[in-house]
């Protein structure tokens, strides 16, 4: 077995209006890249034995220092990726509501069967990422692994993992602040047991 430390990447120039990023490549805030020297900080005492990263650049400079600090390199897995939001790249909940008001109503009721208009399948995306875990978790057996990658897609990850629907993400976990850990223990099934979701950085060695 294999514990996969899952972190959402440092807050980007869309979290104070909440624009949805999904494969946008959007830059860190000053806050965001202090969030990733903290996680660093965490990392370089966590015993890990790996750093991964989804390849957009959020994720992937949040966790560059923490790869340095921990000793080890920082590998990146296009699969880690976040959900791409098809025609709700860049907008707010309120600009989708004005803007296709039917597909976003579909939407809040069931996001796994009605992603946004042209947007990426939640339940394709779901697969790919939990593949990318299984894939380190076999790549590192026995060892903590450190996953910098996204909010929606790592929610999606966690419902598959822990055996519910994928269209109850949004209610089951509703937030997953910047940078706060969530551990799973992964084994060599499909499914994983959950240590700790959106701990803040501090509270976890």
């Amino acid at each position: 077995m294999t514990d996969l430390v899952l972190v959402r990447h440092g807050e980007t120039v869309w979290h104070a209006e909440n624009r949805y990023a999904g494969v946008s490549d959007i830059e860190l805030t000053p806050r965001g890249h202090r969030q990733a020297a903290d996680l660093a900080g965490w990392a370089g005492q966590a015993g890990l034995d790996a750093v991964w990263a989804s390849p957009l650049s959020r994720a992937r400079i949040t966790a560059e220092a923490a790869a340095a600090e921990a000793g080890v390199p920082l590998q990146t897995d296009p699969r880690l990726r976040e959900l791409d939001f098809g025609e709700g790249e860049g907008l707010t909940s309120a600009e989708m509501q004005a803007r296709f008001p039917e597909a976003r109503a579909a939407f809040e009721s069931d996001p796994a069967a009605h992603p946004l208009p042209g947007g990426e399948d939640p339940h394709l995306a779901a697969a790919r990422f939990v593949a990318a875990l299984h894939d380190l978790g076999a790549g590192h057996p026995g060892g903590r692994v450190l996953v910098v990658a996204h909010t929606t897609a790592i929610r999606l990850a966690l419902c598959r993992l822990i055996g519910v629907p994928l269209g109850e993400y949004r209610r089951l976990f509703p937030r997953l602040d910047n940078c706060a850990l969530t551990e799973l223990r992964v084994r060599d099934s499909e499914k994983a047991a959950m240590l700790r979701y959106n701990s803040p950085i501090g509270a976890v060695r």
